[in-house]
């Protein structure tokens, strides 16, 4: 009787951890990838056919460049937090009449409302770069749906912008698993062509430094990756895209992507 009423208790435990360990499993499931690429010299096409991703990218329809035949550019950028620098890039992307997409996490949200507000009153895109900028390769798909409606909310209830269709995994951390869950949300993930180390507050090397970065790679269907907190890239914007439009490039919506290219 003993051994009965200890295969019982045992199977009880084993039944009440079940859905944990499932759910674990489903967040780990993949092997996670950070994203990364060949950067662009002399126009050159930026690749990612070394990095070992190539397929999922694919496979899943998210976005690495547009339609490499034509010159054309798509301006995007995180917002994580403001350090001060979206109304200035705002002033200039409207100063030249460019569209932009910026990816928000719910902290953006909820302390710079009024510029949420700007962005789309002006044109631009609101993406998802979730509410609390996980490592989304580790959390389960009912915790990544959680993270991206949330964000859609905050921001639909702010702005006319009722719907989400572009995602920026943080840090650009992402697996076969999440990339897919969030295609069946509706969402794109987007990654990007052009990028530089511009995200830390305290390492800004001045405009020439950012400039100098961002046309050495540019390239047909670039994807541009900019962050909003550093103040070089702020001061630099004007003159990036001044000098792109110099060389033939145009600068287009995501939405206006026509062409995927990997």
């Amino acid at each position: 009787m003993k051994r009965v009423a200890v295969l019982a208790v045992s199977l009880l435990l084993l039944a009440l951890t079940i859905p944990f360990s499932v759910q674990a499993g489903e967040a780990a499931t993949g092997n996670p990838y950070h994203f990364g690429f060949k950067k662009s010299k002399n126009q050159q096409l930026a690749s990612i056919n070394e990095e070992g991703f190539k397929d999922i990218i694919q496979k899943n329809e998210a976005i690495f460049l547009g339609d490499v035949s034509r010159k054309e550019l798509y301006l995007t950028f995180d917002n994580g937090y403001e350090n001060g620098y979206t109304p200035k890039i705002l002033d200039v992307l409207k100063e030249h009449k460019v569209p932009a997409i910026f990816f928000v996490t719910g902290h953006f949200v909820k302390e710079q409302p009024e510029l949420v507000k700007r962005m789309v009153a002006e044109g631009h895109l609101i993406g998802n770069h979730s509410w609390s900028h996980p490592d989304m390769s580790q959390i389960s798909n009912a915790r990544l749906q959680e993270e991206l409606a949330k964000v859609q909310t905050a921001v639909s209830s702010l702005t006319s912008q009722k719907e989400m269709h572009y995602l920026r995994p943080p840090r650009g951390i992402f697996n076969d698993r999440i990339l897919a869950a969030s295609k069946e949300l509706g969402y794109t993930s987007v990654f990007w062509s052009v990028a530089y180390r511009d995200w830390e507050p305290k390492a800004q090397k001045g405009w020439k430094y950012a400039y100098d970065n961002v046309m050495g790679q540019l390239h047909p269907g670039a994807v541009i990756l900019l962050h909003s907190v550093s103040s070089d890239n702020a001061e630099a914007l004007g003159r990036i895209i001044t000098a792109a439009r110099e060389q033939g490039y145009e600068f287009k919506s995501l939405d206006q992507m026509e062409k995927r290219t990997y």
